[in-house]
């Protein structure tokens, strides 16, 4: 489990097939702290630690990553030198600073629009259709592993504002019009949205 806090930005340093996508990511994270086996959100997907070490005064861990999960996120996009959002797992005694966030993306977002409002920034992004019911103004969702708050929604479409800090401690201060972006949807608008087709009934 994790909170969509991040706590580092990644660089993604090589890529490799081999059967599976293997990634090796350079990171702030002290290697020493990282159990082989461990779980990384990268951009939001929860991804399995395979090795990890430190070369020169560069730390890094590797990552293989299916045909399933380069199919349903972003991870396909990815490229030598492209910066990543970074979470390590939850432990017992964290705060939770965001909300809960699994690392199990559900689909892509698209970003439609890009709106400078003072030192934020307004991120409009369109949903798939079967997920924009999930998605509430002033609800949570996790964007490339980031725990954000709805500002408003019209049909698929949703608004996020992003603040100074966030742009500078995110990859949010990259995106572009056109970007595709993991989407998580928040677990409890599930259970809501299932209980409330169960009353229907």
């Amino acid at each position: 489990m994790f909170t969509g806090i991040i706590t580092d930005i990644g660089t993604v340093a090589e890529l490799e097939q081999r059967g599976d996508l293997r990634a090796r990511i350079t990171t702030n994270y002290d290697p020493a702290t990282i159990d082989l086996g461990a779980s990384i959100a990268c951009e939001g997907v929860c991804l399995t630690v395979i090795e990890m070490g430190k070369s020169a005064d560069t730390n890094w861990f590797d990552v293989e990553i299916s045909a399933e999960t380069v199919s349903k996120t972003n991870l396909g996009d990815w490229a030598q030198g492209r910066r990543i959002n970074l979470e390590r797992a939850l432990k017992v005694g964290d705060e939770l600073g965001g909300h809960i966030v699994s690392g199990h993306v559900d689909g892509l977002a698209e970003v439609i629009e890009l709106h400078d409002e003072g030192d934020s920034t307004r991120v409009t992004l369109r949903a798939p259709h079967d997920l924009a019911r999930f998605i509430a103004p002033k609800g949570s969702v996790a964007l490339n592993g980031t725990s954000l708050t709805v500002n408003g929604v019209e049909d698929t479409d949703f608004d996020i504002n992003f603040i100074p800090h966030t742009k500078q401690h995110t990859t949010w201060g990259d995106v572009s019009v056109g970007d595709r972006i993991n989407l998580e949807i928040d677990t409890l608008a599930r259970y809501v949205a299932r209980l409330a087709e169960m009353t229907k009934t």
